[in-house]
Formats: structure tokens, sequence, C-alpha cells
């Protein structure tokens, strides 16, 4: 009999794994406690955007015209349970509130609603990013719940999904890693992984503590390569050298490659800066917060770039921002997104607008999300519009629509053609030629 699926908590891997199970042609049921997203969902809409995401979504989703039928959703743990043989945990594990630490309470509550539910044998999947030691935690707990007992079995399975690229991570993942206690787990997740794997994609098979370490240490590593770049950023301003001649040259060792090392405002998201931090909690908890100390410095290198591209922006319109309007290109913390979680671009434009600036921000698909995370900022609907009467205009998320602007037609409207590049993404050039002063992180200003 084919396995059924369902997913706990619809937020953005959620939403996507649910779909991308349905494409896979298992039978998925989502469930998530808040009707908003179960009815929006329902109706074959997303709440966040993702590239090609709703177009899968709506390819599977019952009662749409057309559809597959095999994904439905539901704030029902009782049908979840009922319904499912393999349980994905998708649910949310923000950064605690005044805390480094993560905040596991999402995950917990998914637990406690789903194992006393589960009164036939059933595999639950963690795929969330956890601190390290919680899946054993959670599997003990869940055999003590579930009426089952022991034949609920828990397995780990870290997400690698790169916003923007999230449905083909899905669907045609670099590697699949899972963590677990027993055979049959590892049965069931190669059942799920069938097709994926039928394309090559390495199965890597562990223990709990190895798989919740992956993801963190993935995202660590990522973090690290970005600050380095950054890094070296600060060095090649001091010395008048270029950065991204630098990285080009360094990106040639095969042992260091050429991916993450554009300097630039730094990372941003909803993942790398809680992730990081939530590592070195729980290295701290576990009495080996020396091994991580070089995090709190790619953290510090990382906020130090905000900073940075403020007093960059201050020096270009003659060293006070009162009086003076600041255009700010890009509000999601990068592109293909819409997603607005310690974006730095928005804290760029948020220090600036408390210093005295005007700020006007334009972005392609955060502008809702940005106004209401920011609401004091004013917003324009084009590049255009939000570079009108500007003094400076920053360059801060690289959406392909603002490499391709016209500088002639930009120059047109602003009252002073001064660009900075906070993603070392524009072609200097380009609008060198069309008679702006053109100034990006880390090289040479002419």
């Amino acid at each position: 009999m084919a396995l059924k699926i369902t997913v706990i908590g619809t937020g953005y891997l959620g939403a996507t794994h649910a779909a991308a199970m349905a494409e896979l042609g298992f039978e998925v049921l989502g469930v998530d406690v808040a009707q908003d997203k179960v009815d929006a969902l329902s109706a074959g809409r997303v709440p966040m955007y993702e590239p090609g995401l709703e177009e899968l979504l709506r390819r599977h989703v019952a009662g749409l015209p057309g559809a597959s039928g095999r994904l439905r959703f539901t704030t029902s743990y009782d049908e979840a349970g009922e319904y499912g043989d393999v349980h994905f945990l998708c649910v949310n594990t923000p950064q605690k509130r005044g805390e480094y630490a993560c905040d596991m309470s999402h995950v917990d509550s998914a637990v406690e609603s789903l194992a006393p539910r589960l009164r036939r044998p059933a595999l639950v999947v963690g795929k969330s990013t956890v601190p390290v030691g919680s899946a054993a935690r959670l599997a003990a707990r869940l055999a003590e719940l579930a009426p089952v007992g022991a034949d609920a079995e828990l397995a780990w399975n870290p997400e690698f999904l790169r916003e923007g690229f999230a449905v083909q991570d899905t669907l045609h993942p670099d590697r699949i890693v899972v963590g677990v206690a027993g055979e049959r787990a590892e049965k069931l997740l190669r059942e799920v992984y069938a097709a994926p794997l039928a394309e090559g994609t390495p199965f890597v098979v562990t223990d709990y503590p190895t798989a919740e370490l992956v993801k963190t240490a993935a995202n660590s590593f990522l973090a690290t390569k970005i600050s380095f770049i950054n890094a070296m950023a600060e060095v090649c301003e001091a010395a008048d050298g270029d950065v991204v001649r630098l990285a080009e040259a360094i990106g040639y060792d095969e042992r260091i490659g050429r991916k993450f090392l554009r300097a630039g405002i730094g990372f941003g998201g909803g993942c790398l800066p809680k992730d990081i931090r939530a590592f070195m909690a729980r290295a701290g908890e576990l009495g080996a917060d020396q091994a991580l100390t070089f995090l709190r410095e790619v953290d510090s290198i990382n906020m130090r770039r905000r900073g940075h591209m403020v007093e960059l922006a201050r020096t270009a319109v003659g060293g006070g921002f009162l009086g003076k309007r600041v255009a700010v290109l890009g509000a999601s913390f990068k592109p293909d997104s819409d997603d607005v979680r310690d974006s730095p671009a928005l804290n760029v434009a948020g220090q600036i607008h408390l210093q005295g600036a005007q700020v006007t921000v334009y972005d392609p698909k955060a502008m809702d999300n940005a106004r209401a995370l920011f609401p004091t900022l004013s917003y324009a609907p084009s590049a255009l519009e939000a570079a009108h009467g500007a003094h400076v205009v920053l360059h801060l998320t690289e959406w392909r629509e603002f490499r391709e602007l016209d500088p002639a037609a930009l120059g047109e409207v602003v009252a002073e053609r001064r660009v900075l590049d906070g993603r070392n993404a524009l072609d200097p050039e380009r609008w060198r030629e069309t008679g702006w002063h053109f100034r990006t992180m880390g090289r040479p200003a002419a």
C-alpha cells in the first residue's frame, strides 16, 4: 500500500515540502494550527513569494481545476494522526527573544499534539533546524506519549533549501541526510525519496546528533565564507585593493571555490543569523563553546558591514543625512524572495532614516512585508520613482531588475548622480560612463 504523508507546519518549508511530496506521487495532508494559512493553501495561494511554488501547489490541491487532488490541508491533528504513515515536522525554530538560543516551543508543541494520536506504526521525521540533542529527547517523548509506543519512531532529515530555489532543492536535492535509530526508518525514507535517489542523489545515513549538526555546520561554514570575503573587503579598502579581483583569483582554487565570495553588506534572512547564534549557544551548553568562538567574529563582521554602508552613504551626501533623500533598491534579504527577516537592506534603510534622511524603498516582491516591518519608511512602486530627487541611490539587494536598470534614465530623475553598490553586482563602467559617481565595497573608488 502506498505511503501517506502528513506535513506538520505549512510555512515556507512545510508548504514547499507538501507540494513537492504530492509532485512525487504521494497522497499528502498539510497540517497547521493557523486557519488562514490552511484556507489560503486550500485555495492554491502561497503566503510567500517563492518561484514556481504556487504553480506546483495548484497542480495538486484537491478541488482546484485540473489538479491531481493528492494534496489537502487541515487544522486537525486527529485527522493527521489517523491519515499519515510518515509525518514530517516542518515548524519554525526562531531565535529566542533576548537570547542566542533556539526557541523549540513550536517543535515541542507539534510532537505533544501529534504523538497522542498515533495509534498505529508511524515514522515522525524532523526537518526543522534544531539544537543537537533535540532528536534523542523528542524520540523518547514520542514513544512515551504515543498509544502505539515504540512503533512511533523518529528520524531527523534536515532541510537544505535555498530561498529562490526551494522547489528545485526539494525535488532534486544535492544530498539527502537522515539520522535514524533503526532500519525501518531508513527503509521508509528511502521509499519517500525514491525519485531523487533514482537520479543519483547521495543518501547519507547517520545517527541523530550528526544529522542535527549537518545543517548548523553547513550554515556556519557558508556564513564564515561570506564574512571572510567581507573581512577581505575591509582590508582591500584600507590598502586600496580590489576585493572582486581578489575573490576571482582565490576562487579558481578548487579547494576554495567561487561561490559565496561576493563582498557586500552581508547575509541575513531567517536561517544563517539565527542558526549560527543557536549553534554557539548550544555549544556552550555542551561545554564546547571554545570550538565556536570564531562564529562570534563571523557574526560581528556581518553586522559591521551594515554600519559601514551607512557610513559610506553619509559620506556620499556630504557628511550628514538631515534634509537628504536616499533611494534604497532592495528590501528582501536576497533576490527571488519576499523574505525580509533580518534583511541587511532594510536594516541599513532603517538606520539612515533614524539619522534624519528621507528614505524611499523599492523591491520587486517584498514591498508588503517591508512596509509591515518598517512602516515609517517611504515606499515607491518602481526603481525610477524611488530614485526621484535622491541625493544617493543604494543598491542593497541584487535583483536582476536592478542589474538591468538604465543608468542614464535613472540619472534624469535624481538630484545627484551618486550610487553605492552594496552587493558588488552592478557594472561600474555602465554607471560611470553616464556621469554617475559609483562606489562599492572593497574596491577602489575609481
